[in-house]
């Protein structure tokens, strides 16, 4: 980062039924948040840049608490990117927060913690109003069963039986530190916190569960497939659009330190 740049952190949340995931694809017509935000920037800043997202969610899905960093030179007061950015985003992306941090921070690799949601519409007929944001399940699921296989998976595991084909993780042990599901007026929210997530790994724990709670794995199969480490062993990959990131945990010690 050159001399006097500031590293500017945003929290954003977005609606990614209209875009093709977070990261800017190689066909250029292709909408993108980040391709989207990096417009907004410019018009705002007056300047081209790359921003760094936590996490690259899937065509569809959401955010409620995605975190980004970009280098500029800018003068805008730092209270006032939220505001200046909004009035050039879409509706369907907002910046709900910004603040300098120091130079070295990434948003991506200085996460310590990430947690998603995860809805599905567990009612006889699809929603109108939720078939954007929830997976649709008509068939009644048991929400103990659920829960008891989700229980399972917290802790320090090998998740590659979670694992779409085509991650590039160095590793697939990942540890989960938070497992819950709640239930409320026909949907029912998964929530997951871990010290980092697989491609595709949310996804992938939501459809096994799902089956989970149809009857159509037990619960004892659960330890049998995190020791299987193959993907076939697990169940179907859950669609993109009930996924959320919902929050990234970061140092903020060491994220604000001589910012």
């Amino acid at each position: 980062m050159a001399r006097g740049e500031r590293n500017i952190r945003l929290i954003m949340e977005y609606d990614g039924t209209y875009y093709h995931g977070f990261q800017t694809q190689d066909d250029p017509t292709l909408p993108t948040i980040q391709c989207t935000l990096e417009k907004a920037i410019l018009r705002i800043c007056g300047e081209r840049v790359r921003i760094t997202g936590s996490g690259r969610t899937d065509a569809g899905a959401h955010a409620i608490g995605q975190v980004v960093n970009f280098p500029t030179n800018a003068s805008i007061p730092i209270d006032r990117f939220p505001m200046a950015l909004n009035s050039a985003l879409p509706k369907d992306i907002r910046i709900k927060a910004a603040d300098c941090v120091h130079r070295e921070f990434h948003a991506r690799f200085d996460a310590i913690a990430k947690t998603y949601h995860y809805v599905v519409d567990n009612t006889s007929f699809e929603s109108v109003f939720w078939r954007n944001y929830a997976y649709h399940v008509s068939q009644p699921l048991d929400l103990d069963k659920i829960k008891a296989g989700g229980a399972v998976l917290v802790g320090t595991h090998d998740f590659a039986s979670f694992q779409t084909s085509g991650s590039s993780a160095k590793t697939s042990v990942r540890t989960i530190y938070h497992f819950d599901v709640g239930a409320e007026g026909g949907l029912i929210t998964f929530s997951i916190r871990a010290n980092g997530f697989l491609y595709n790994m949310v996804r992938n724990i939501v459809g096994t569960l799902v089956e989970v709670g149809k009857g159509r794995l037990a619960v004892d199969a659960i330890p049998v497939i995190l020791a299987a480490r193959d993907r076939s062993k697990a169940g179907p990959t859950a669609p993109a659009h009930g996924l959320y990131l919902f929050e990234v945990d970061y140092d903020e010690g060491q994220a604000l330190l001589n910012a």
